[in-house]
């Protein structure tokens, strides 16, 4: 379980925050349109929903795990993006300081999802591979650590949302670690911060809401 190993496989980051009136419509949307939606898609494997538990600046994260970066080139991804409904248009308006970022995930231990993530913003370039490598070691040797993943932007997919400020945008690389809850997270930030020092660009923890997998869901009706 504790070796680290290199994927062809892509995660789709979304951090948002939203308007304290539209919160409610805004989760509903997500659960009951959104995150099926982006799953169907070919090449999608699943999706999870966090909400912060520390941290303020984006309250919501949205991961949508896929079998590669090529699947978010293809006619049925684009075709999500030219058929929106009125009810996604209008979530995705009420977005704000979005981030949004596809990643190759380049290294990644583990498996299965935790009941809560952390997540690091590495500052660019300022780790090598090696030394990813060996920080991702290190936590699948702590109790309560249960995957980890190693990602990379890529800078022709990450295009912006519309509730991005394009101005002093940083396309970072991230490291997240799922754990088996909320305490464990705090604390593996916080060795995180101390281990990676002025190479942390940002970091946050999240609480799993709920995530879905390809094979939960039913075939379409004709």
């Amino acid at each position: 379980m504790n070796k680290i190993r290199t994927t062809d496989q892509a995660q789709l980051f979304v951090w948002s925050d939203i308007d304290p009136d539209h919160e409610a419509d805004f989760n509903l949307w997500y659960d009951r349109e959104h995150m099926e939606e982006r799953v169907r898609i070919d090449g999608f494997t699943g999706a999870r929903r966090y909400r912060a538990i520390s941290g303020s600046a984006r309250r919501y994260l949205a991961l949508y795990r896929a079998t590669g970066l090529s699947d978010f080139t293809t006619d049925a991804y684009r075709k999500a993006f030219t058929k929106q409904t009125q009810w996604s248009v209008s979530n995705f308006g009420r977005m704000s300081n979005t981030r949004r970022r596809v990643m190759h995930v380049a290294q990644e231990g583990g498996f299965g999802w935790g009941g809560a993530l952390v997540l690091i913003e590495l500052v660019p370039d300022a780790m090598t591979s090696g030394d990813i490598t060996a920080v991702l070691a290190g936590m699948m040797a702590k109790d309560g650590v249960l995957r980890v993943h190693y990602m990379v932007p890529d800078k022709v997919l990450s295009t912006p949302l519309p509730s991005e400020n394009p101005e002093g945008r940083v396309l970072a690389p991230c490291i997240a670690v799922d754990v088996s809850s909320e305490p464990i997270a705090e604390a593996t930030l916080r060795q995180l911060r101390e281990q990676l020092g002025g190479a942390v660009r940002e970091s946050e923890t999240f609480g799993l809401m709920w995530s879905l997998d390809e094979h939960d869901l039913p075939p379409l009706e004709d």
